[in-house]
């Protein structure tokens, strides 16, 4: 069953950081796109970035995050992280990483997802 669990949100104050992750489980990470998403109740998705994990190289444009945030691969774990610093309250919102195959050498960007993670909650508040 191709699953991806995430793990990581939680409490964090204002100009913290956090790291979360999103392993896949049933399936190998070796060339796929992971994309991180961010969405609040009542608005709109939000694309943060992405990752080709075959070769390693991210997209982070048009992202409102652009700047403050990273993302990394760890082959051996089949696990792909997103790095989170200098928060503010405004990134409060659930976030989810999602997947879909990709090969060596093609951008992460605008590619269709098939396969979301359960979500987990950051909020940034003192």
């Amino acid at each position: 069953q191709v699953q991806l669990v995430q793990s990581g949100g939680g409490l964090v104050q204002p100009g913290g950081s956090l790291r979360l992750s999103c392993a896949a489980s049933g399936f190998s990470l070796d060339s796929q796109a992971i994309g991180w998403f961010r969405q609040v109740p009542g608005a709109a998705r939000e694309r943060l970035g992405c990752i080709n994990t075959a070769d390693g190289v991210t997209n982070f444009a048009d992202s409102p995050m652009k700047g403050r945030f990273s993302i990394s691969r760890d082959k051996p774990k089949n696990t792909v992280y997103l790095d989170l610093s200098s928060l503010a309250p405004w990134d409060t919102a659930v976030y989810y990483c999602a997947t879909t195959f990709l090969r060596y050498g093609s951008s992460c960007r605008g590619v269709v997802y098939d396969y979301w993670g359960q979500g987990t909650q950051v909020t940034v508040s003192s």
